[in-house]
């Protein structure tokens, strides 16, 4: 079962939230399911999490969140992308489908997104976890790389293929063939006339971006009261040292890795991915608030 709802985020906008697989049954009367609400980076797209809400739905309500700009969410041309719009967003999708107090996961930006929603509202937010995002300022110099590397896109694409091949091969930001991530970016493409292209616009990616990557976030990493997973994958952008330091600023923080694993940790090694996150989320999969009614979107 796959099923979309609704949601209306900040400034009205609209968003598409998914379930990509049934809930598990009430186990009492009234007794709801901890729920679960996963935010992907940049460019991604809730459906990037359909494998993991499959094996989340055995205990969990696991809803899936395309967020501003992205998927099947309204591309506002003149926005707004910014942190504020994106926190607003989450806050607003959390409280339309009654799933507080809800553990977040988040990748990359979406992770951004997930603690700076915790530390503004501890109410809405059980646990995080949050997979390899730097809390560091990446500076000037990463921006002006993106744009480098969105222009060197050779777009359209003229079949799904050639885009797993150039993602997964091609793509000078490849350092050896990784046919997931060729997935991971034929997920984001849709047919036009003239061929692939993707769902998103890079000028807005590029916006979304800008309003983060010159400033460094662990004033409101230290702010996050539940307890936090920091995963990273081996061969990823965040490093130990640097995840070892957000755990010990996080007042309640925890590390995991996963070996064999670049950024894309959820699609490059999806069985150490749940062997890493499984454990974290069954300490919480009792809800101790169970009498709270869903809000209709």
């Amino acid at each position: 079962m796959v099923r979309r709802i609704d949601v209306t985020g900040s400034d009205g906008v609209r968003l598409a939230a998914w379930e990509f697989a049934d809930p598990p049954k009430e186990r009492t009367e009234g007794e709801r399911a901890p729920a679960v609400l996963l935010l992907h980076g940049l460019m991604g797209r809730a459906s990037h999490w359909a494998s993991t809400t499959r094996w989340l739905a055995e205990r969990h309500r696991a809803v899936g969140l395309d967020q501003r700009g992205h998927g099947r969410s309204e591309k506002p041309a003149e926005g707004p992308y910014t942190r504020e719009a994106y926190v607003a967003d989450a806050e607003a999708a959390i409280e339309q489908l009654g799933l507080a107090p809800v553990t977040v996961v988040g990748h990359s930006m979406g992770a951004l997104t997930a603690w700076q929603l915790a530390a503004k509202r501890p109410d809405l937010v059980r646990a995080l976890v949050i997979c390899d995002m730097r809390a560091s300022a990446l500076g000037a110099a990463s921006q002006r790389e993106w744009e480098d590397w969105f222009t060197s896109w050779p777009v359209p694409f003229a079949t799904l293929s050639d885009v797993r091949k150039w993602f997964g091969e091609d793509d000078p930001w490849v350092e050896r063939p990784n046919p997931a991530r060729g997935d991971f970016f034929a997920e984001v493409m849709a047919e036009r006339a003239d061929g692939w292209r993707p769902v998103f616009s890079r000028r807005q990616m590029l916006r979304s971006r800008a309003t983060w990557v010159y400033d460094a976030h662990w004033e409101e990493l230290a702010q996050v009261r539940c307890p936090a997973l920091v995963l990273r994958g081996l061969d990823g952008e965040l490093g130990r040292a640097e995840a070892q330091e957000m755990v010990r600023v996080l007042p309640r923080g925890q590390y995991a890795e996963v070996a064999d694993a670049g950024h894309l940790v959820h699609y490059d090694q999806p069985d150490g991915w749940r062997a890493a996150v499984e454990p974290f989320l069954e300490e919480f999969a009792e809800d101790p608030r169970n009498d709270r009614e869903p809000v209709s979107p």
